[in-house]
């Protein structure tokens, strides 16, 4: 960390699962942290909680000479107005996904920085690989340059987040936001989530017990998981039996087969045409109905007391 990063002051506007982590991860490498959270919310007070000075956070990002927009996408529109007034001149803002900055037409200062410095995790793992001596890897990218040190400026605050103790690697806010985007909704949570709910579904209604359906397509996937993240997918390979390989190399494609390309290639189109970014605009000005639909649909679906009762849990 740089002697000039060590002495400015850091403001964490949002102090939620990748906010606190930032927070405890840049305290403890030697910076200057204050945190920004709205008065009476539950943020505020786990951050003082934590032994943080809280402000309101206009008065945070007028105090700091970096500031960490950390608030959630849907938020930044709104809480920008004042945030973006307040900052100081030569100040750094620093986001962790560039969706705002790729489509919500931000207004900077012109003397300011604005850097994209995104761990590869969330939060707790980003909080808990750094206090354990590692790191996350971390993309970065430069949006506006503002004095010159733009660069070096997102290299200290990635490194003082322990993310330089693996690797740092160069991007542009568009290919984050874009790959991040795709990789969220057609496998990490969209296409995951309906790939373990349609087999669960498959093997119930063939007759199956419902809650050796979840054993087996949902729980055992953490550990097929864990294996492809520390081997990848030709030592996942070269992990599991010969059975489960034929039926991998011969019928993974029938899951994943044209159809399914078809439908990616036109959720990446939506995504680099911006038609994703302002259908999230519009669901967000709504109300969240979908959102609110669907998870209320996924919580009750017969999957979710399976679960319980495979896993030995209580009724909800």
């Amino acid at each position: 960390m740089t002697e000039a990063g060590r002495n400015e002051v850091v403001a964490i506007l949002g102090y939620g699962n990748q906010g606190a982590a930032h927070a405890l991860n840049l305290r403890d490498s030697g910076r200057r942290v204050i945190v920004g959270a709205r008065s009476g919310r539950g943020a505020e007070a786990r951050a003082k909680e934590a032994n943080f000075d809280v402000f309101a956070p206009a008065e945070a990002a007028a105090r700091a000479q970096v500031v960490a927009m950390l608030v959630p996408d849907e938020a930044v529109p709104e809480a920008w107005g004042e945030v973006g007034a307040a900052l100081q001149s030569g100040a750094c803002v620093v986001f962790a996904h560039g969706f705002n900055l790729l489509y919500g037409a931000l207004a900077l200062r012109a003397d300011a920085d604005a850097v994209l410095v995104a761990p590869t995790g969330p939060g707790r793992v980003l909080r808990q690989v750094y206090e354990r001596g590692d790191g996350l890897p971390a993309y970065l990218a430069g949006h506006q340059d503002g004095t010159g040190r733009a660069w070096a400026r997102a290299e200290d605050y990635a490194d003082a987040l322990g993310c330089a103790r693996a690797r740092l690697w160069r991007t542009t806010v568009r290919e984050e936001t874009e790959v991040d985007l795709f990789g969220e909704q057609s496998v990490l949570c969209g296409g995951m989530n309906e790939l373990v709910t349609a087999a669960w579904e498959t093997l119930v209604a063939a007759g199956y017990s419902p809650e050796i359906a979840y054993l087996e397509c949902v729980h055992q996937l953490k550990f097929l998981a864990d294996l492809l993240h520390e081997r990848g997918v030709s030592g996942l390979r070269r992990g599991i039996s010969g059975t489960a390989l034929y039926g991998d190399v011969s019928r993974g494609a029938r899951v994943i087969g044209p159809a399914s390309r078809a439908a990616m290639r036109e959720m990446l189109e939506e995504i680099r045409s911006g038609s994703f970014a302002r259908e999230l605009a519009g669901e967000m000005a709504a109300g969240r109905p979908t959102i609110l639909r669907e998870t209320a649909r996924a919580a009750a679906h017969p999957m979710e007391a399976a679960r319980r009762r495979a896993l030995g849990l209580p009724e909800s």
